[in-house]
């Protein structure tokens, strides 16, 4: 942080903590909401999403080559490839909008190109099927597939705008890691390398899984047996780790996985705690803005009514599938059909703690152009949508 940041960051705290009325019920209760909210969130997501989300960001950055990034992320790739794996790699990670950023600064900190990095960093909270399947339950098939079309369509579309907005920049970036990518040998075959991760992201994902609605099908089952496929991944990682790897990488890995939890648990603590005090936590109307309040603005079609929907999904915090039931709530309240898709295309992939680390790897320039490409778009979704089923 530059030192003009710091003293602008100094002067807004003392505004704050001088004006603030403290002594109100309101604000003691949404101080108290910031803290539950934060509790919920460490209690809910750190030990078994995020945590295991930080290892497989040092993975990433220690292990995988940056040549290969390269190749397939980064501005010579395959455009048709890069963009087709990160704009659908969502459906494989059943990940909020934290837990995919320290995959997001490793692949991007590695050499992928910002195109493919940001298609990635929208569709890996967006196009969850788990959510995506909750969705059409319970507020009906065509939001659901809405969802699924705006979604995979959204993360195309940004990834390509970012790469075309940032290409100037982005050609010095992509010139710089070539220059400095070293072509060191490693100990372990390609293939050795793919089952290492295979396993390692396979893990990730179980240890993630979220509890579905309803008790019955295949999701569910995979649920209940989700400890014992985490455990029996988690041997074979020891194993290969033994077998595979020296003392050194091993350090390295760890040193690579506690620099990403430095860079970016800080500010996801941070951005919780606000999220938690303005808007409360997922289901309760503790916080300074009720839900009620929220529905009373997004009622209808127009064009407000959808993009308030946009900038408050893409301020409030999801975790992995509670955006169905708030939303079902929200509609429940005189919520929009336009609007209910805008927030479902916005919130997911975005929240106020996930666009305090996007700046922090991307910057302020880059930073704001995917948020505002993010709420435009899913405000003309939620338009198009609106009209289409009344």
């Amino acid at each position: 942080m530059s030192r003009l940041n710091k003293i602008l960051l100094f002067i807004a705290v003392f505004i704050a903590v001088y004006f603030i009325p403290f002594e109100t019920a309101m604000i003691q209760e949404a101080i108290n909401e910031a803290f539950l909210m934060l509790q919920y969130y460490v209690r809910e997501h750190v030990l078994f999403c995020l945590i295991p989300a930080f290892f497989v960001a040092g993975a990433i950055a220690n292990f995988l080559s940056r040549n290969a990034i390269i190749k397939y992320f980064g501005a010579g790739a395959n455009k048709i490839l890069s963009y087709s794996v990160a704009s659908v790699s969502g459906a494989i990670l059943a990940v909020c909008s934290c837990t995919v950023l320290p995959l997001f600064a490793s692949i991007y900190k590695t050499g992928a190109g910002i195109g493919p990095a940001t298609a990635f960093l929208y569709s890996g909270p967006a196009i969850n099927v788990l959510a995506i399947i909750l969705t059409a339950r319970v507020l009906g098939w065509q939001l659901g597939l809405a969802r699924v079309i705006g979604a995979v369509f959204f993360a195309l579309v940004i990834g390509i705008l970012m790469a075309v907005i940032f290409r100037d920049s982005e050609e010095d970036r992509q010139s710089d890691l070539v220059t400095a990518t070293t072509s060191a040998e490693e100990s372990r075959s390609s293939l050795q390398n793919l089952t290492y991760f295979i396993v390692l992201v396979l893990a990730l994902i179980f240890m993630a899984w979220a509890e579905p609605e309803q008790a019955e099908g295949i999701w569910y089952q995979i649920f209940q047996i989700r400890w014992y496929l985490t455990g029996g991944l988690l041997i074979i990682l020891a194993v290969m780790l033994v077998k595979w790897f020296n003392k050194q990488e091993l350090k390295d890995w760890l040193e690579e996985t506690w620099r990403f939890t430095e860079m970016i648990g800080p500010l996801l603590f941070a951005g919780v705690l606000i999220a938690g005090f303005l808007m409360g936590r997922p289901g309760t109307e503790a916080g300074l803005i009720p839900e009620q309040v929220v529905a009373d603005f997004v009622g209808g079609n127009s064009v407000s009514a959808n993009f308030l929907a946009s900038i408050l999904g893409a301020f409030m915090y999801f975790a992995t599938l509670t955006e169905v039931p708030i939303l079902q709530g929200l509609m429940g309240l005189g919520m929009g059909d336009g609007p209910a898709l805008a927030l479902l295309l916005a919130g997911p992939a975005l929240s106020l703690p996930n666009m305090l680390v996007i700046h922090s790897v991307l910057g302020t320039k880059k930073t704001s152009v995917f948020i505002v490409l993010v709420v435009i778009m899913a405000t003309i979704s939620g338009m198009i949508f609106g009209n289409l089923v009344l």
